[in-house]
């Protein structure tokens, strides 16, 4: 059976209806392709009990007993045989197993909060594909004027030409009743006349069997969410989990590296709370024990360091918008510049579960020397947002040693970095300008190369640093990305010390969903952080080259594998040492 929306209309009016209509996802029977998903779906409604029916009917007009206006609540459980429905080939049975799946789209889609949902229509005038002249007109109007029960789609259209199933019928029937139940309760019982309880009658006789289906879906997904909210870790809170398995060594002739393999590990448990639906409180527990490779060339673990295997907290921030545009973020703990701006413009250094191995995946202006991790503050200014693109700018502060109340130290007087940055976003290139200033008391003295295990202590005394970069990655399709960046910094020694530059360059490469959905293949290749001008102390000029190549391949939505390979020529800028292979396989657990 597939009738209009219009026609649907028409038959809970008589002459007018009091019941609801609203759009309806379209929902197939097998003969009936299912159809575009912007449709819309009707709330499955409460049943109506008797005791207001009878009231009802005694406040209005005449009408037969209530035990034969059949109300929903005295119909059979889904699990029951239904009675045989008139105007129907098909059993009773048949209708109430087929397509059940269906039907819980129905009721799922109907408790989501939808975006697209276009607001109550209270003028028919809003439908633009209703006019005066359509022979359904007054009764469309009817139902806006008397019940403001119609509600339309995205574009201001109606559509009331569009076939309807027989289960998207008995979702709309459902839907009704209840809003004649409202009515009741609220006193408003005279609203409902004669013809429309006549006609609701009428209509629940005839889609009883569907009508069972729809309530025994709709009770069973009661019962499961009842479930849920009584065992959920909490009502503000949600729990994420992250667990990496690595097992790498380094391959190289000179022996400059501790070069026996290793197991190590990283644990993560996020704790993302809200308390308005648009803010986040982070709490972030970490445990790992991912020493670097003694002498390391790289920094080759973006997820390195150790915390033998405790606990510590991580993370610790809480963002919130202020207005439409603006986006503000505040730390406690483990804040990073580059968790101040929209990103960092990589495919490959976003994450370092799903990422590159190497930390240089990550652009050098938000690494170039700048130590450890702090407490600060920043926001995120969206100056345009649109379907097209977005241009915002973003910045913020953070002090890296703000729990130290000594002189020298505490939020303002001790190491800090400041970012600054222009962020362009679109579906076909994304590209940001950065900015950052920053202070070390102990300098910037951790070159690549600069007296081979990253310390020149002639120039170890504070200094003052301005870096520039920039990053741009050009989205070809949802498959491949292609891009690069480059970063200068400006060192300026203070006490006497020297001035110095240092530069750094990069290009990436990812080819996602290759050989499967959710896979990727990356490939990274640049000149990392490298320095002419300190030669005198210990700084090597032939600057290196590193290219690694990784493929994550998805084995479930909770498993993925990574084997990755790290290739370094001139190994701590210095054409002395042979060049280096690093290679490691990552296993990412996700819950």
């Amino acid at each position: 059976m597939l009738i209009s929306r219009v026609m649907w209309s028409l038959l809970l009016v008589t002459p007018v209806s009091g019941a609801v209509l609203l759009p309806l996802e379209a929902i197939a029977t097998p003969d009936q392709p299912t159809l575009a998903t912007e449709d819309f779906v009707t709330e499955a409604a409460s049943p109506i009990e008797a005791a207001s029916v009878t009231e009802a009917a005694t406040e209005v007009v005449e009408m037969p007993e209530v035990e034969e206006f059949q109300v929903l609540s005295q119909l059979p459980d889904a699990s029951t045989q239904p009675p045989q429905t008139s105007g129907s080939e098909t059993s009773s049975q048949d209708i109430v197993d087929a397509d059940t799946n269906s039907l819980e789209q129905i009721v799922e889609y109907s408790s989501e909060n939808n975006g697209d949902r276009l607001d109550q229509v209270t003028s028919i005038s809003q439908l633009s594909d209703v006019q005066p002249t359509d022979w359904a007109f007054q009764a469309l109007q009817s139902l806006v004027e008397r019940y403001g029960v119609i509600a339309g789609y995205p574009d201001g259209t109606y559509r009331g030409n569009r076939a309807l199933t027989r289960y998207e019928f008995a979702a709309g029937l459902n839907a009704a009743l209840d809003r004649v139940n409202e009515l009741i309760a609220a006193g408003l019982a005279e609203a409902v006349t004669q013809e429309d309880l006549a006609t609701l009658q009428r209509l629940q006789e005839e889609f009883a069997a569907e009508l069972a289906t729809l309530r025994g879906r709709v009770d069973s997904l009661e019962a499961r969410t009842a479930e849920l909210e009584a065992n959920q870790f909490s009502t503000t809170t949600r729990l994420q989990g992250r667990v990496q398995f690595l097992v790498s060594n380094v391959f190289d002739e000179d022996n400059r590296f501790d070069d026996q393999t290793i197991f190590v590990n990283r644990v993560r448990l996020n704790f993302d709370t809200s308390f308005t639906g648009e803010d986040r409180l982070r709490t972030r527990l970490q445990a790992r024990n991912i020493p670097q490779f003694e002498g390391d060339p790289v920094g080759f673990q973006a997820a390195g360091s150790d915390s033998d295997n405790s606990f510590v907290l991580d993370d610790l921030t809480y963002s919130f918008p202020v207005g439409e545009r603006i986006e503000v973020l505040i730390g406690a703990n483990g804040l990073d510049i580059d968790d101040l701006t929209e990103g960092i413009i990589s495919p490959l250094g976003e994450s370092s579960d799903s990422g590159a191995i190497s930390e240089f995946a990550d652009p050098r202006q938000y690494e170039q020397g700048f130590a450890g991790t702090g407490a600060g503050a920043g926001l995120v200014f969206r100056l345009i947002d649109n379907d097209s693109f977005s241009l915002g700018i973003s910045g913020g502060y953070v002090g890296d040693e703000p729990e130290d109340p000594a002189a020298g130290n505490g939020l303002f007087n001790g190491d800090y970095s400041a970012i600054g940055q222009i962020t362009f976003l679109s579906d076909f290139v994304d590209l940001a300008l950065t900015y950052v200033n920053a202070y070390d008391d102990s300098g910037f003295g951790d070159i690549y190369g600069a007296g081979e295990f990253y310390d020149i202590a002639a120039i170890s005394d504070a200094s003052v640093a301005n870096t520039y970069g920039a990053q741009v990655n050009f989205k070809l399709g949802d498959t491949f990305e292609i891009g690069g960046g480059i970063a200068y910094t400006d060192v300026s020694g203070l006490g006497g010390r020297p001035d110095y530059e240092l530069w750094s360059y990069q290009a990436t490469l990812a080819i996602n969903d290759l050989g499967g959905e959710g896979n990727q293949l990356g490939i990274l290749a640049g000149i990392p952080t490298y320095t002419a001008d300190l030669r005198e102390f210990g700084a090597e000029d032939d600057n290196a080259f590193l290219a690694e190549v990784y493929y994550r391949y998805t084995l479930s939505d909770n498993i993925a594998l990574t084997p990755s390979v790290i290739y370094i020529v001139n190994p701590f800028n210095n054409q002395d040492v042979d060049d280096t292979f690093i290679g490691t396989l990552r296993t990412t657990f996700s819950f």
